[in-house]
């Protein structure tokens, strides 16, 4: 029996910490909800959470197929050919590991990482969000 209760708290406590790493996906309207005038929202719950954010990346590093930092926005061309987005709706990505992320404009991309609250000065302007970067992959529907 106590080795049947061992295991059997063995596999919960694995249940939990994998419950406890699952990323939560996260949308550009939840985002916007951080605004400086109010002091709770359900973006600040998000601060230190480990998140799934679809959107486009802007690379902050020039002339490389590959990059470790970049911003995710909302939409293809934020930034480039358009107005920066408000800062609530651009998240500063820095991969973690000596990561890469193969560079793309148009391609849409899913990016899942620890999201943090913090203002980041970028050359687009403040930036609302920075995250630590885990993994970049093709977005899929």
């Amino acid at each position: 029996m106590k080795r049947l209760t061992s295991i059997f708290a063995a596999v919960l406590c694995s249940s939990l910490l994998f419950a406890a790493s699952t990323p939560v996906t996260v949308g550009w309207s939840t985002l916007k909800t951080l605004t400086s005038t109010q002091s709770s929202s359900p973006a600040r719950a998000l601060n230190n959470q480990l998140v799934s954010v679809p959107g486009f990346m802007v690379p902050l590093e020039d002339d490389a197929d590959e990059v470790t930092e970049f911003l995710l926005v909302p939409f293809a061309g934020a930034c480039i050919h358009v107005p920066p987005p408000p800062p609530n709706q651009m998240i500063y990505v820095k991969l973690q590991h000596n990561q890469k992320a193969k560079m793309s404009f148009t391609e849409p991309i899913m990016v899942t990482g620890q999201l943090h609250v913090a203002t980041v000065d970028s050359p687009y302007g403040d930036v609302s969000f920075s995250m630590d970067g885990l993994t970049v992959r093709p977005y899929e529907q």
